[in-house]
């Protein structure tokens, strides 16, 4: 049974809802942007009440089309000080998002459970030390250095296989895996090394990677991300991504019927209802 922290995920499981905490001003979605102590904590409390099982706390923006690059000192400065308020206000599981071995280190060492890596272990070559040391569990997204050519759904699962052999190799625990398809990371061109280059339609890799979440499981807990993100303002030609609620909760409602386990969400309360409803129409999950 695969556990990301404390929390049962996958299989008969309930869908988790992990909710998204962003630490950095220069991240896209403007309105999850919490830098104060106050903001931080009172943030943390509602989603919790609103049904989050996880926190994820970002200590810097790594949207493709953004220059957001910042020192892995003041990523861990962020990060650990919104650790330190998490802890004295919730219970929750922490997770953090980074690529960057020096800032998953210091989480770990500060008692954080998760380390969501969108590098899939392949940006950092010091990562897998540190999770070989600390045995945190993973969420590995699909990434590559290199133009990533061909049937982009493969080449998703193929990726997402690379990372799961590294993390073996890092003596991680199949139960303390979950995989990450990419939703966003996949373009064209970009202003930051954390993306995935294809020279193919970025917004059509991303719907057939949603269309086939249950070819990418691999027998492991798929989480999604997709609220508020760009392929949604695409389609909708919505440019402001706070006007991007409900084709975010429609993206996610349709990922719960595919067969994701766990959704990464700025919207916490609105995502848990529709994953609710999603969950009872779906044979995928059993669990409510």
């Amino acid at each position: 049974m695969t556990k990301l922290g404390s929390v049962k995920v996958g299989g008969i499981n309930p869908v988790r809802i992990m909710g998204i905490l962003n630490t950095s001003p220069e991240s896209f979605f403007k309105k999850s942007i919490k830098t104060s102590k106050q903001h931080i904590a009172n943030t943390v409390k509602k989603m919790e009440d609103e049904g989050a099982d996880f926190i994820d706390v970002g200590g810097m923006s790594t949207a493709p089309y953004l220059s957001t690059l910042v020192s892995e000192k003041v990523e861990t400065t962020r990060i650990l000080e919104a650790v330190k308020i998490i802890q004295n206000v919730s219970n929750l599981p922490i997770s953090v998002d980074t690529c960057r071995s020096s800032v998953a280190l210091a989480a770990l060492e500060n008692g954080v459970d998760v380390i969501n890596d969108i590098s899939g272990l392949k940006y950092d070559p010091q990562m897998i030390n540190v999770v070989c040391k600390h045995h945190p569990s993973l969420i590995l997204c699909a990434y590559s250095s290199k133009m990533a050519h061909g049937n982009q759904v493969i080449t998703t699962r193929n990726l997402l296989q690379d990372s799961i052999t590294l993390a073996k190799k890092a003596k991680i625990s199949s139960t303390k895996i979950v995989l990450d398809p990419a939703i966003g990371f996949f373009r064209n061109s970009g202003r930051n090394p954390f993306f995935t280059k294809i020279g193919s339609d970025w917004i059509n890799r991303d719907l057939l990677v949603i269309r086939n979440i249950k070819f990418l499981k691999q027998n492991y807990p798929i989480m999604v991300s997709v609220s508020n993100k760009s392929f949604i303002g695409k389609l909708l030609n919505k440019s402001d991504p706070s006007d991007r609620l409900f084709g975010s909760l429609a993206a996610e409602t349709v990922c719960v019927l595919n067969g994701a386990d766990i959704i990464r969400t700025h919207n916490v309360s609105e995502t848990r209802d529709a994953t609710k409803i999603a969950s009872l129409l779906s044979r995928s999950h059993k669990g409510l």
